[in-house]
């Protein structure tokens, strides 16, 4: 194997994705809500939760039909996953890579935070008069965590190595390092990643119990922030190393990936951003580029008062007032352990349709908050972005996704 393939800071080709949320699902149907600055949010209610609260909710979960080799998998998670499986031939892009690399040389490293804790909590209340669960509850294969990975082998027929990271709200960002380095180490050609999150129970009422659910749609960087909007999502990402397809100009490669982990609070970030601003760093060492070299930054931007004042100090120190950022949450919620896959696609749909996607929901920008956040949506030449996704506890990954030949 080539010394260049065994390196970290070897780009890989992001060859294939899908994503299905609260803007539609397909890449067309997210790229067309994007550019119509159309938010998926909405203040329909979930199962028997009557918060005052808005959500982004995908379409059509409830109504897919897992197949019957899948059956024992059945949850809303799994729903989801197979729901955004069925989108921009990912299906047939990844059988394909498992011709061309073997099914025992592609990994599958996903995130998620609570995987597929609905099905639990709706099976807590068919319990019997003894307490007993119900017969027809697989915990294995629905709300315990690598349930997710164990899903998405079974469907594309792999045989790689499989991990499930959660880290809360980095934990379909992080996935990309976990792939990175087994690529470099040579125990895969290529990788699945992204993550997985639906909506359940628990994170509703858990975010309300700490007061940082919003009652109107969630306005990062806005002055009168008060919360933000729970959704949901699955994203799916095909990495190989960029130098297994011919070179397209539009190719979308993975450049850098930062991580760190500054531990400040269970819960607040640290308030000067430090975690943040050590990952972004890491991401442009890796990729060997400059802040000036960024040409836009999808923020974390989760529109609670203290995340967006700690990563708004991290991006003014590092960037200053130059660079273009926004946070795309106001469009689809905050999909916690799908959040980094999520915006990772939406960060390549970017560079690949030269948008730069204004902030949804704002009214007053918050002047404390010195970055140059974008409002409306522009149209320029986009060749590598900063995607950002910070977690409780203090587990920071920023990606920088650029297009081939920007290093």
């Amino acid at each position: 194997m080539a010394s260049n393939r065994n390196s970290l800071s070897a780009p890989l080709h992001l060859s294939a994705m899908s994503l299905s949320s609260s803007l539609g699902h397909g890449l067309q149907a997210t790229l067309a809500a994007l550019r119509a600055s159309r938010s998926g949010l909405s203040d329909q209610r979930f199962e028997t939760v009557e918060l005052a609260t808005w959500i982004g909710h995908a379409a059509g979960v409830d109504e897919v039909v897992l197949p019957e080799s899948l059956r024992a998998f059945e949850c809303r998670n799994n729903r989801l996953a197979w729901l955004a499986l069925q989108q921009d031939g990912i299906l047939e892009a990844l059988a394909a890579a498992r011709a061309r690399h073997g099914a025992s040389r592609i990994g599958v490293f996903l995130g998620t935070s609570t995987s597929g804790i609905l099905e639990t909590e709706q099976a807590f209340r068919r319990r019997d008069d003894a307490g007993k669960l119900p017969a027809d509850f697989h915990y294995r294969e629905t709300h315990n965590t690598y349930s997710i990975a164990d899903f998405v082998r079974h469907a594309l027929q792999l045989e790689g190595p499989a991990v499930v990271v959660s880290t809360a709200c980095s934990s379909s960002a992080k996935v990309f390092g976990n792939a990175q380095r087994m690529i470099a180490a040579g125990f895969i050609d290529a990788a699945v990643v992204g993550g997985v999150d639906s909506l359940c129970l628990t994170t509703l009422h858990g975010f309300h119990s700490l007061q940082l659910l919003s009652a109107d749609p969630c306005k990062p960087y806005d002055a009168t922030r008060n919360g933000l909007s729970i959704g949901e999502a699955a994203a799916f990402i095909l990495l190989e190393r960029a130098d297994v397809h011919a070179a397209r100009d539009n190719d979308v490669l993975l450049l850098g990936v930062g991580e760190s982990a500054d531990a400040h609070h269970m819960s607040a970030p640290h308030p000067e951003g430090l975690g943040a601003r050590i990952a972004m760093r890491a991401a442009m060492q890796q990729a060997g580029l400059q802040a000036s070299d960024i040409d836009y930054i999808n923020l974390h931007g989760t529109a609670t008062p203290s995340n967006d004042a700690a990563e708004a100090q991290a991006i003014a120190a590092e960037f200053g007032m130059v660079t273009p950022c926004s946070s795309t949450k106001g469009a689809t919620g905050h999909t916690l352990g799908a959040a980094g896959g999520t915006e990772a696609i939406i960060s390549a749909l970017c560079i690949k349709h030269g948008l730069i996607p204004g902030g949804l929901n704002i009214t007053q920008l918050d002047p404390a908050l010195q970055v140059n956040y974008q409002l409306a949506n522009r149209d320029q030449p986009i060749r590598r972005v900063l995607s950002n996704s910070f977690g409780f506890g203090g587990t920071n990954c920023s990606l920088l996704l650029g297009q081939r030949g920007a290093r």
